[in-house]
């Protein structure tokens, strides 16, 4: 087991949920949360806090060093919608932030790195269907750009240097506690918010829209599983395949509407459709559930179900 972690970009969607998890399983004091902004009051005053940039090579140094930490987790980055409209912004962050840790664990300060990519490093001459490990990678986004490079040096640093570095390329991720953070599969985020709110949804991919999706406690045990794993068991330096299930937003709304009868939905596809027509609809992630024994657990209806208890717990 890990002493200290360090996880950088700890107030995104993905990176308060994992921080809270791994307090609970290594410590409170042993698990340091660190981001540019500090407005998750509950992430900043349950355990250790740290105002870091993530391009600032310096910050995240000394922090490793102050704490002695030896695993870091790499939760910054600019996300597919937000990447489109700001791309200069979006390289700078996704690499640079990664070439800062990968040094600091080639020079010896940290021992272990998780870096997460995404489905986004697909484009639209990958197989659709069961999309493979080792396959096609012509993304068409910026954010896919930076992801697809940064497997190929966490790869690279592996072989060359021999830093374990793990990855895993994220589907869509769904979750109750945190809002989405600028990704093309916001929608299925949204959907239950506005289900509850409004009795009603506009959504911005057309309802045909197959793409593949994961409840955040599955991504989450996931991200830990993978780091837990023994070296010696993976396979994978580059990032891992990973699939839990895959809908289209009809698929969700006739899940919400048999629970909600009212519930009413329109289709208005917008710049995000593109984008979503150059990923996958389904993933082939064989090879993370041999090495690893990846298992997920939610499917459609019972992500449904969490997340519509959940959120009325929570506008009421």
């Amino acid at each position: 087991m890990s002493s200290k972690i360090l996880i950088i970009g700890a107030g995104g969607q993905i990176g308060s949920e994992l921080t809270t998890k791994l307090r609970e399983i290594y410590g409170q004091s042993n698990v340091i949360a660190s981001d540019i902004n500090t407005r998750n009051l509950e992430l900043v005053n349950s355990g250790p806090f740290e105002i870091i940039d993530a391009k600032n090579f310096n910050a995240i140094k000394d922090c490793c060093k102050n704490y002695e930490i030896d695993t870091v987790y790499l939760m910054a980055a600019l996300l597919s919608a937000t990447g489109e409209k700001y791309p200069m912004e979006a390289w700078d962050l996704n690499m640079n932030s990664l070439f800062h840790v990968l040094n600091l664990a080639k020079g010896g300060t940290i021992k272990k790195v998780y870096w997460p990519s995404s489905i986004a490093v697909f484009g639209p001459t990958t197989p659709k269907e069961f999309t493979p490990q080792h396959t096609i990678c012509e993304p068409t986004t910026v954010y896919g750009i930076t992801k697809q490079v940064g497997e190929r040096w966490c790869e690279y640093y592996h072989n060359k240097y021999g830093v374990d570095v793990r990855s895993l390329r994220y589907p869509g991720i769904i979750s109750h506690k945190t809002m989405p953070g600028g990704g093309t599969t916001d929608y299925a985020v949204e959907i239950y918010h506005e289900a509850i709110k409004h009795g009603k949804y506009e959504c911005f991919l057309s309802e045909n829209t197959s793409l593949p999706m994961m409840f955040m406690d599955d991504a989450i045990k996931a991200t830990i599983d993978l780091m837990q794993a023994s070296a010696e068991d993976l396979t994978i330096r580059s990032s891992y395949n990973l699939s839990a299930i895959s809908f289209t937003p009809k698929n969700i709304y006739e899940s919400i509407k048999s629970r909600i009868p009212e519930f009413e939905i329109t289709y208005q596809p917008d710049f995000r459709q593109a984008i979503a027509n150059s990923w996958p609809s389904s993933i082939d992630d064989t090879i993370a559930r041999h090495d690893w024994s990846w298992q997920h657990s939610f499917d459609l209806d019972a992500m449904t179900d969490t997340m519509l208890n959940e959120l009325k717990k929570k506008y009421q």
